[in-house]
Parts: structure tokens; sequence; C-alpha cells
């Protein structure tokens, strides 16, 4: 059975998208300019690079997500937790081949991610509980 939303509104699944990728391009390019003011060339390009990581995958997860949604909702769970099991395993992978090269960006990344992360979430809050509350009443 299809959600009265779905049938009614397509797009609302990826509505919240532009606003959060924005945020995150916003703070990534604050980000690189501290970094950069800080530490120097490395740190602006693995702030950049970090919150970048956490873009992609958040996209990614969107977007697979609203997809197995619109198909058919018992798809989320399993499609969910593979894609979170890959991505965390292709982020070990990654973190652990970076460290092993001594790059000085490396700490400015695991910042750049975490900051990403705060601010894909809070942008995310921010939009659920203000613009998507407000069509939801209209």
């Amino acid at each position: 059975m299809k959600n009265a939303t779905s049938t009614f509104d397509r797009g609302w699944r990826l509505r919240h998208l532009p606003v959060l990728l924005v945020a995150s391009a916003v703070v990534a390019a604050l980000g690189a300019v501290a970094g950069g003011i800080l530490g120097g060339a490395d740190a602006a390009l693995g702030v950049a690079a970090g919150v970048a990581v956490t873009v992609v995958s958040y996209t990614l997860t969107t977007v697979v997500l609203a997809w197995a949604d619109a198909r058919n909702p018992q798809l989320v769970l399993p499609l969910g937790l593979g894609l979170y099991a890959a991505k965390f395993t292709l982020l070990g992978g990654v973190m652990v081949a970076v460290a092993s090269t001594g790059w000085a960006g490396l700490l400015p990344l695991c910042l750049g991610i975490a900051v990403g992360v705060v601010v894909w979430t809070g942008a995310h809050i921010w939009w659920i509980s203000t613009v998507h509350t407000r069509r939801s009443r209209a």
C-alpha cells in the first residue's frame, strides 16, 4: 500500500537535499579557509575533503533509501543496513590507507568529517522542524 504523501507529492523524499547540500558547501568553504589559515594547504584540503566524505555518504544514503521507499518500503531496511555496512567498511579502509601515508591533513580530515556530520544533521533537524512542518500543515 502506498503512502498518501508519496502519491500526492513524489518529490517529498528528496526535497530537503538542496538545503543540506548548501549548508555543507558553506561549512566546507569556511572550514577550508580556517584550515588554510591555521594549518596550511594540507589542513585546508583535509577539512574540505572531510566534509565532502560526509556529504557523499549522506547523499548516497538519502538517494538510495528514497528510491527503495518509492519502489517498495520493505526494501528500506535491507538496503539501508547493507549500505551502512559497505560505507563504514570503505571509510575504515580509506582512513587506514590515509593514516599510513603520514599526511599532515589527516586530523583536519577527521575534523571535517565530524563537522560535516554535525552541520548536515543540524540542517536536517532545522528543515524538518520548520520547513517540512509548515508544508505538512498546509
